[in-house]
């Protein structure tokens, strides 16, 4: 393995990180109220649910368009 490679395997793996915390942040804005405070503050299950499902969904995207 060279550096090369090492070096583009990290700049992927950031670069899909940062998307997918935006993507993550972006989502759970567009919908209504704070599904942040339900989930964390309020120890809403659904609403940790629904989070869930969209980081998997947008953390599926992400890995499929950066592979």
């Amino acid at each position: 393995m060279t550096i090369a490679s090492i070096l583009n395997a990290l700049l992927f793996a950031v670069l899909g990180i940062v998307v997918f915390a935006v993507g993550l942040l972006v989502v759970a804005r567009a919908l209504p109220g704070n599904l942040w405070k339900q989930a964390l503050v309020d120890h809403n299950l659904h609403a940790a649910i629904v989070l869930a499902g969209i980081a998997l969904a947008i953390g599926w995207i992400v890995a499929a368009a950066v592979h």
